[in-house]
């Protein structure tokens, strides 16, 4: 891997610093096992994943009646599950193939505790850090022309509403690792951390859950709707109709996602286009809960989830249809789930503002919800938008 150098998740600077992980365990756990799959393995991701966690003694294979934290013992364990790993267990079109083939599409991690925090190694100095300038899979027109096909595709009934995602790359020289760390800093970043393998590495930025159990609760809080984080774009975000419909239009299939694995008649909007700030956006947030149904298992629930709604759109399988057809490059380490399963702790976010870095260069992705309303154009700058923080702290020294 010449000067370039993602290390493994035990030599991160600050200790384990997995989105989800026990704060107060970051600092003295340690790896103990490690599951990297492909789609060409085969199996399935999501019961791949539960049976690998329950032999290394973290068992989810009832949600409803979680286990206890061990301060001695096994503390708990990343999970990274692609976007396209999400569209094959919900039978959905994978889409491209992915920029990153060294990243796998499902990583689980488990740790365990040290009795005192462990030494690091060495981390090699590369010369400092260099990025290159960005290149895009898409030129601006290829993406308005892509909204401008989902619409049609509205118009003819085929979907309600299609989640666009474009992908750029930059070369770089040092270790990104650092450069990825620093994506949790940004405003708003309540899944920001990192996870890394050889020859691969993700850091994350996303302000956005996917699926939390919280208070015997499952929870998802998917956010549609964006504006300059402004007082008049506070206040267009508000009066929108368009992104109103949007954000509902998603609400109601998350609804629906949860249902399927809830407790009858338990499945309840707690809070409905609630805005909130991420970096310099203004972005709309509801809460969606339910009560697991008894005997609901870790890779049931990835099945009802995955991937997740807000970054494919409703129908969720035409939508994937959709995607497939028009995206020019996969979504690789985008749009799928990264976060903690510990025994008594499930804390996933969805992998928006997120980034990679394979032997060579920087990979990142973003996009928006296209619905029947939207303009090509705002469409491609919101996208713009959204990757503009994470490029810019990508490339801080």
């Amino acid at each position: 891997m010449s000067g370039n150098k993602p290390f493994g998740v035990e030599a991160l600077p600050r200790g384990v610093d997995v989105p989800g992980a026990p704060a107060g365990c970051r600092d003295r756990l340690v790896e103990r096992a490690r599951l990297q799959w492909h789609p060409a393995d085969g199996g399935d991701p999501a019961l791949l994943a539960q049976e690998f966690l329950a032999a290394h003694g973290i068992a989810r294979q009832d949600l409803a009646r979680p286990g206890t934290h061990d301060p001695t013992g096994v503390c708990g364990a990343a999970l990274y599950l692609s976007a396209a790993a999400g569209a094959l267990i919900a039978g959905g079109a994978p889409g491209a193939p992915s920029p990153v083939p060294a990243l796998p599409d499902l990583v689980v991690v488990v740790y365990g505790h040290a009795p005192r925090p462990p030494a690091r190694p060495d981390r090699p100095g590369g010369g400092g850090w260099w990025l290159g300038d960005w290149r895009d899979s898409w030129t601006p027109r290829e993406h308005a022309d892509a909204v401008v096909a989902v619409r049609a595709a509205i118009g003819r009934g085929d979907v309600y509403q299609v989640n666009l995602v474009g992908h750029a790359a930059a070369p770089y020289a040092g270790d990104p690792l650092p450069a990825l760390a620093r994506l949790a800093a940004l405003p708003g970043a309540r899944y920001g951390g990192t996870l890394s393998g050889l020859g691969w590495a993700v850091g994350c930025a996303s302000p956005e859950t996917l699926v939390a159990l919280e208070h015997g609760r499952l929870v998802t809080r998917p956010i549609k709707g964006t504006r300059p984080a402004t007082p008049a774009g506070r206040r267009e975000l508000l009066a929108s109709a368009k992104e109103r419909a949007e954000h509902v239009m998603i609400v109601d299939l998350e609804r629906n996602d949860l249902a399927r694995v809830a407790r009858t008649g338990s499945v309840r909007v707690d809070e409905l286009f609630a805005v909130r700030r991420w970096c310099d956006l203004w972005q709309a947030e509801s809460t969606v809960s339910a009560a697991p149904a008894d005997g609901l298992g870790l890779a049931e629930l990835l099945r009802a989830v995955c991937p997740g709604g807000s970054v494919t759109g409703a129908p969720k399988l035409a939508a994937l249809d959709r995607i497939a057809a028009l995206e020019p490059v996969g979504r690789g380490a985008g749009m799928g789930a990264l976060g903690w399963v510990g025994p008594d702790r499930l804390d996933l976010g969805l992998t928006i503002r997120t980034a990679a870095a394979d032997a060579e260069r920087l990979h990142l992705w973003a996009g928006g919800g296209i619905t029947w309303g939207s303009d090509p154009a705002a469409e491609v700058a919101e996208a713009a938008a959204k990757a503009a923080p994470v490029r810019a702290l990508l490339a801080a020294g």
